[in-house]
């Protein structure tokens, strides 16, 4: 397995028992497909530098986790056909990068 790191731009505009269903249904699409899950780390509603499908708004959502390639590119295909997802991006990361956030890092 492989460790990956996924960042989901959802609709800001949803209910927040909306966005919380919707990423547990990601994260649930994931260990069904045998994926070790990391660290899940909302950050909230961020602004965007330009309008993006109509908005000026996002939700943003970073998780990790551990998983074979098809899971991740079954993961890509449900984002990328999701009415609430705006933008997602699948990055393969190193392995010793693997279970840190951004607020757990030490500054360098």
């Amino acid at each position: 397995m492989r460790p990956y790191e996924v960042m989901v731009i959802l609709d800001a505009d949803l209910e927040e028992e909306t966005l919380r269903a919707a990423i547990s249904r990601y994260t649930e699409l994931l260990t069904s497909k045998g994926a070790e899950l990391g660290p899940v780390d909302a950050w909230g509603k961020r602004r965007f530098a330009y309008r993006l499908a109509n908005r000026w708004e996002g939700y943003y959502v970073v998780l990790q986790a551990r998983a074979e390639p098809e899971a991740m590119d079954e993961l890509a295909r449900t984002l990328s056909l999701a009415d609430e997802v705006l933008r997602h991006k699948v990055l393969r990361i190193p392995e010793h990068v693997f279970g840190k956030t951004s607020s757990t890092e030490a500054p360098a």
